[in-house]
């Protein structure tokens, strides 16, 4: 939602009919969160006043509107019959299934339909693809290296800022629970995000969450206001804790603002300049500004270039043949693991948690389990203001579950309790113990873990960056072998 948009870049206002729609098909593709829902309506309505204050004609459907027809195909149509039109322009949509369907509009509709692609990424398709092509390894790390160049964000020459790449070695200490965090900028909901919310709340009861209390920015300006509080009060304690967890702080120092990104809200070069000029002028440290930087330029991009390239047949892909349902405490935050049910809990509250409580919490445990990740990849897509599938499904499938065998990320992210317990204060008054290893007691992520390694052997045990852990496995008696397994098997039983 940005005048910038290549559709409307592309238009004259004089001549053009922007049409806009709140349609079932797309509110309830997934059962999004309603936070998620009325953060984007809000946020469309708003975009759509500031068109028209800028001249556009605006046509806006309303999903409460009696004529409705529920899908974006058919709202394109029923337009069409009120107002012939000699072409459809239109952005492309950062969802495969959209893409699709919008590529058979032109024969339907029987007028020419251009399709533009999304300028709002750094990155364009034909970019990703000339890095990608040739490589046997897609790794972001090289992905990231030459977006900074291309950037030409903390480089010195043709050098990186401070003779390093990547500072992510400084960036990954624990939390102490004394310490002070600021918590990212909230905004009362005005008339029209208040007429949104008991919309939302009275046509999807049964999605997760509650569209109230509200707090997220539904425009621009408030988005970069939102950004600019992290600038000045989080943005130089970023970096030490971006991978820590605590129950009494759920935003820590994160900037919160990568649902503004996604809706088009913030533009991304914008943002990393501004984080790039505040390590000029020494009101951050270069650790956390590169870690910020990276998390924009390089896994935002990467993941987005990688969904284009591998798709359709990327959703399908599941490399450890995972296929348990999904536990139903993903969608109630019931569950007696301490760690599981402070990320759950903060989602179901919020529609938001960050990376590490999403890839090693949330995710780690759906892998040690076995969880299908076709089902996780719903899941996420349905229940994060920030989850649109380009983003989302790469996150899920290749750095999360490994569905992927290896294209995106170079091993599985599995972990034992130490993990968790090393990054957040969750074990502590936990049901059960991390410290032990087997039993009805014993934290389930540590016996999953050898259960997992010992299920997936021959698969695993080539993996250069496998290898120590298999020779601790092996290192372990038949009897405790034995004993992980049977303590894991328990577990899972109980779960299903």
């Amino acid at each position: 939602m940005s005048l910038s948009l290549s559709a409307l870049a592309a238009s004259d206002p004089a001549s053009t009919c922007v049409l806009m729609c709140e349609v079932m098909a797309e509110a309830s593709h997934v059962p999004h969160h309603r936070k998620k829902i009325s953060f984007l309506f809000s946020a469309m309505r708003h975009f759509a006043a500031s068109l028209a204050d800028h001249g556009w004609q605006v046509t806006y459907v309303r999903l409460d509107d009696p004529a409705n027809r529920g899908s974006l195909e058919e709202e394109v149509a029923r337009f069409l019959e009120g107002m012939p039109c000699g072409r459809i322009t239109l952005t492309e949509p950062g969802e495969w299934r959209l893409r699709e369907a919008m590529q058979g509009w032109q024969t339907r509709f029987g007028i020419p339909v251009e399709m533009l692609e999304d300028t709002r990424f750094l990155c364009s398709h034909a970019r990703f693809d000339a890095w990608a092509e040739g490589r046997r390894q897609l790794r972001m790390e090289y992905f990231y290296r030459e977006m900074r160049r291309h950037t030409g964000l903390l480089m010195d020459g043709d050098q990186p800022a401070g003779g390093r790449w990547n500072f992510d070695a400084e960036n990954r200490k624990p939390a102490t629970v004394d310490a002070v965090f600021v918590e990212p900028l909230r905004f009362p909901p005005d008339p029209v995000t208040q007429e949104v919310i008991a919309l939302v709340e009275a046509r999807f009861p049964h999605h997760m969450g509650a569209a109230m209390p509200f707090w997220f920015g539904v425009t621009a300006e408030q988005a970069r206001e939102a950004f600019q509080s992290f600038l000045e009060h989080g943005m130089a304690g970023f970096g030490d804790t971006q991978d820590a967890m605590l129950s009494n702080a759920r935003f820590l120092n994160h900037a919160v603002i990568s649902h503004y990104l996604n809706a088009g809200l913030l533009d991304p070069l914008e943002v990393c300049r501004a984080a790039e000029q505040a390590w000029q002028d020494g009101r951050a440290p270069l650790n956390a500004v590169e870690g910020f930087i990276r998390q924009i330029i390089g896994w935002r991009e990467y993941v987005r270039g990688i969904y284009w390239r591998e798709m359709p047949a990327y959703v399908s892909q599941n490399f450890f043949d995972a296929t348990r349902p999904l536990p139903a405490f993903y969608w109630t935050g019931e569950t007696s693991m301490a760690c599981l049910r402070a990320a759950i809990t903060q989602t179901i509250e919020e529609a938001y948690a960050h990376h590490i409580q999403r890839l090693m919490v949330t995710g780690t445990f759906a892998l040690l389990a076995g969880i299908s990740p076709q089902a996780l990849h719903e899941w996420y897509l349905a229940v994060y203001a920030d989850a649109y599938e380009w983003v989302e499904l790469p996150n899920t499938l290749g750095m999360s579950q490994f569905a992927d065998g290896g294209l995106l990320a170079s091993k599985p992210y599995a972990a034992s309790g130490a993990y968790i317990n090393r990054m957040s204060d969750y074990c502590k008054g936990c049901h059960y113990k991390v410290n032990e290893k087997t039993g009805p007691k014993a934290c389930p992520f540590n016996a999953l873990y050898w259960d997992f390694l010992a299920r997936h052997a021959d698969k695993l045990r080539g993996n250069p960056r496998m290898a120590q852990m298999y020779r601790v496995w092996e290192r372990f008696s038949p009897e405790v072998q034995a004993a992980f397994r049977a303590s894991a098997g328990a577990f899972l039983q109980d779960l299903a």
